[in-house]
């Protein structure tokens, strides 16, 4: 008895988060994709058919849970390793008495979390025994791992794409958290529906902080004759952030986008911070504001001012490097700079002219003088005949024609005189001009 009570207070003792990590695949929320009946994840676990692979995706969706689910269902043994405080000489200790193990018959899984704080030399002494079958290896990360998993240990991993939890799921994992006795089953806790969607929503898809917010504002609501209620008020001053008139699966959201959108549009700096601060500061994923401002740079300035599209690049980046709270000087930096730049939307003229032309001319073959002869069968048949390479000329131009004959002298781009386009625009009439000197009746 005392035994059971110790382990019920040790539990307790526990974070919120650690006392709910689903020990199962039923209790894992969200990722449907691959934990569905019948996805194949799903599948690998249930017959214990694990391979090398690892997860992907951002904080707190579940990719240590994954690992610990993977362990509660495999016989093999299963290593639980770390990135930050493991060196190349605890990978070998570990890999050698992994050897020993497949020498008799037993698998040894080795999960490595935040696999891309390794470098290459450490991710290389893995190599040689993922290749051999010493270890099966599970990485989670989240980075792409493209970029920061080495390409021949990437090779023999399967990749699995892990998503953002969605607010519904999110809504319900809180509302098991209150239920359940490794919660706060045991207490009498009163919070509106509102106010979990609330915390859903300023978890931003990661349920590890979901958690912790619900315990914090359990941790802080009024009690009063063994109740404990919790408001839209604790919430907000356990997250520093006021619950402002935003929601981001609804109908303002795309009202504050749109109106960060159209002030930038309207080379309006003040309205466009101020958008800029609604949103971040009622919890929007900064990540979300970056792609809308890189989408901006070119269909609203483009050449007007090429730098605009760097400059929204580096503040994606900078978001996707730092986060929140550091990155609002960033998205700041770049919803000023596209605000003041001179404006052109011709390249989103351009390519919705060319789409149109796209879909009804499909069936228009690519003009055989520049077609790629790689064959000499190709050649034989006119691949690439008559192609003229504009390299080899004094004006680095050629009269030949590239469309279709069915689309010959379609004007897609229609450069504007606004800031550095209007470069383009004398560039343009100049090529053009020289072609129409040299054009054949």
């Amino acid at each position: 008895m005392e035994e059971q009570l110790s382990m019920a207070g040790s539990l307790l003792a526990q974070p919120l988060p650690a006392r709910l990590r689903p020990q199962t695949i039923d209790e894992v929320v969200g990722q449907q994709h691959l934990l569905g009946e019948g996805k194949v994840l799903r599948r690998i676990i249930q017959q214990d058919m694990v391979s090398s692979m690892i997860f992907w995706g951002p904080p707190g969706v579940g990719k240590t849970t994954l690992a610990h689910v993977i362990a509660n269902h495999t016989r093999a043994k299963f290593i639980n390793f770390s990135a930050v405080t493991s060196g190349i000489k605890e990978i070998r200790g570990v890999m050698q008495e992994a050897e020993e193990n497949r020498r008799f018959g037993e698998k040894t899984i080795v999960f490595v979390d935040e696999i891309h704080r390794f470098n290459k030399a450490q991710q290389d002494a893995f190599l040689p025994f993922v290749e051999k079958g010493s270890i099966i290896l599970i990485g989670a990360t989240t980075e792409n791992p493209s970029f920061e998993v080495n390409g021949a240990l990437l090779s023999r991993c399967k990749v699995f794409v892990l998503k953002a939890l969605e607010e519904e799921a999110l809504t319900g994992l809180l509302e098991r958290a209150l239920a359940s006795p490794k919660g706060f089953g045991g207490q009498q806790v009163e919070i509106p529906g509102e106010v979990l969607r609330l915390i859903a929503n300023f978890a931003n898809g990661d349920a590890r902080a979901a958690l912790s917010t619900l315990e914090m504002a359990v941790l802080n609501g009024q009690v009063e004759d063994g109740v404990t209620t919790v408001t839209r008020e604790v919430v907000e001053q356990c997250t520093s952030r006021r619950s402002l008139l935003y929601d981001k699966n609804g109908e303002e959201h795309y009202n504050l986008i749109s109106a960060l959108h159209k002030s930038m549009r309207n080379s309006d700096p003040d309205a466009a911070v101020y958008w800029l601060a609604r949103m971040l500061e009622a919890g929007e994923d900064p990540l979300y504001v970056a792609r809308r401002v890189l989408r901006f740079a070119s269909e609203d300035v483009g050449l007007a001012d090429p730098r605009a599209l760097e400059i929204a690049v580096a503040a994606y980046q900078a978001c996707h490097f730092i986060g929140m709270p550091e990155c609002t000087v960033h998205l700041t930096q770049a919803v000023v700079y596209l605000s003041v730049a001179p404006k052109s939307n011709a390249l989103y003229l351009a390519y919705e002219a060319a789409k149109r032309d796209a879909l009804t001319q499909l069936s228009d073959p690519v003009p055989l003088h520049i077609r790629n002869g790689v064959t000499s069968l190709m050649r034989e048949v006119g691949y690439g005949a008559g192609y003229q390479y504009a390299h080899d000329t004094e004006e680095k131009l050629t009269d030949m024609r590239c469309l279709p004959d069915s689309l010959l002298g379609r004007e897609y781009y229609r450069p504007t005189t606004q800031g550095l386009e209007g470069r383009f625009q004398d560039r343009l009439e100049q090529i053009k001009a020289w072609k129409r000197e040299r054009e054949k009746p």
